[in-house]
């Protein structure tokens, strides 16, 4: 990998509690853990297939490119129905990559909520216009993208005949099992296949997130090559000082071990804002278990500094941030002289609006550094697909390290099942009939404590 392009880590701010001591110490500890990952003897080892994945699924993207220009060919958009990973990672990518204002809006978004208002309103407008569906659910019993996929079945049976709705479909869903597997097979919709051993966070370099990625007309060669170049420098490089997954994971266990239990992850960027979403759901869902875990949380800045920056330079000390830093930016955009200073800003005249963003960012990180919020950044080079690459795999690579540190399986969620048997209950799924009669006792108690 080309240094000049590969993502950097500066942990300097860190330094009134770990300092390069400390991570070196952890250094026994995480070379047993990165070879248990790729021996595939760690916890949840079965849910391992992203370790190489940006290797394997090469092979899968000319059919992936092919389908996503038929797309093109057949529809002014690409309904891409899902939930969590199943959409985040795509929709990440789609914002990263697009024009911070225009945006992209080839790949629409649907089951990612169960809103009445929005639902009606995508279904309304896609009555308008020519669509495929990417329907995407190993199981196809997950409730928001099942309603979903039911919604516009039915919406669009009334612009399509059968024949044609079918060519309009594309599931990616389990190669062999489930509900959707049997929906698509019966129907006869092109399929794409989740690997049972690829679990939804970790999707977005598989046909999960790839086909709404080059639908929406990204390179996704590009995007894999600078995964698949960071998987090979993970594997050639375990000094938890040099690589940058590593001492991000292990600075985090540090930190946590300090009772830092909160992480903002903060960029002055607004493409960025998915980005955090998706790394919400990455660490929140691995770490977040056995009573144990560093709750993720994200912030835009400057925006999010004239609301949560009070409590971000002066409240409870619980918190440590990571900046996720743009450093090449395109626009040149200069800010005018006005000779009559009226807003009084003419020190700032001639300078570039990515200067004064810049000046924010050092100025911010600084003051929280003296506040005692520590700060670590992690420096993008490029806003392209490739660095893009390598940004999701380290991420996925340490929080599987983070995770195993923190003595929890990274890769298993139990308790995302809490809300779903309730809402089933609730709903009079027939097998929850019990547990909808306890939870109408809570329900009926709790009005009559109101």
């Amino acid at each position: 990998m080309n240094p000049s392009c590969r993502i950097s880590l500066n942990t300097a701010l860190l330094n009134h509690y770990i300092d390069d001591k400390a991570l070196t110490a952890l250094q026994p500890r995480v070379n047993e853990i990165v070879s248990s990952l790729f021996n595939k003897t760690c916890a949840g080892n079965d849910f391992l297939g992203w370790i190489d994945l940006p290797m394997t699924i090469q092979k899968e993207l000319p059919r992936i490119r092919e389908t996503a220009r038929r797309i093109h060919e057949q529809a002014d958009h690409l309904v891409c129905i899902g939930i969590g990973g199943s959409y985040l990672g795509a929709k990440s990518a789609i914002e990263f990559l697009a024009d911070p204002f225009t945006g992209n809006r080839r790949v629409l978004f649907f089951g990612q909520n169960i809103s009445a208002e929005y639902s009606e309103s995508l279904l309304q407008y896609i009555l308008q216009k020519q669509v495929c569906v990417n329907v995407i659910s190993k199981s196809g019993t997950t409730t928001e993208p099942a309603i979903a996929f039911r919604l516009i079945r039915n919406t669009l049976a009334k612009k399509y005949s059968e024949n044609e709705l079918k060519k309009r479909i594309y599931a990616t869903t389990d190669r062999a099992r489930g509900v959707m597997r049997h929906i698509t097979d019966e129907q006869g919709y092109e399929s794409f296949i989740i690997e049972d051993d690829i679990g939804g966070r970790f999707s977005v370099l598989s046909p999960v997130g790839l086909l709404p990625i080059a639908a929406a007309g990204y390179d996704i060669d590009a995007l894999v090559a600078g995964a698949a170049d960071m998987a090979q420098f993970c594997r050639d490089n375990r000094n938890v000082l040099e690589n940058p997954a590593l001492t991000y994971a292990a600075a985090r266990f540090s930190l946590y071990q300090q009772g830092k239990l909160v992480e903002i992850l903060s960029s002055f960027e607004p493409s960025f804002t998915f980005l955090g979403e998706w790394w919400k759901q990455l660490f929140g869902e691995s770490e977040g278990k056995d009573l144990k875990g560093i709750y993720p949380t994200s912030a835009n800045l400057t925006t999010d500094l004239h609301s949560l920056g009070q409590f971000m330079q002066e409240g409870r000390r619980l918190v440590f941030e990571t900046f996720l830093m743009l450093q090449q930016v395109g626009s040149r955009l200069v800010i005018p002289d006005d000779p009559a200073n009226s807003d009084q800003l003419n020190f700032i005249s001639g300078r570039t609006i990515d200067d004064v963003n810049r000046q924010a960012f050092l100025g911010t990180k600084f003051a929280h550094y003296a506040g005692d919020l520590p700060n670590m950044t992690m420096t993008i080079p490029l806003r392209n697909e490739y660095v893009l690459g390598q940004l999701y795999y380290l991420f996925e690579f340490a929080v599987a390290v983070s995770g195993l540190l923190l003595g929890v399986n990274p890769f298993n969620q139990p308790g995302v099942e809490a809300y779903k048997q309730n809402m089933f209950a609730l709903l009079g799924k027939p097998e929850y009939e019990a547990k909808r009669l306890e939870l109408q006792r809570q329900i009926d108690q709790e009005g009559t404590a109101a």
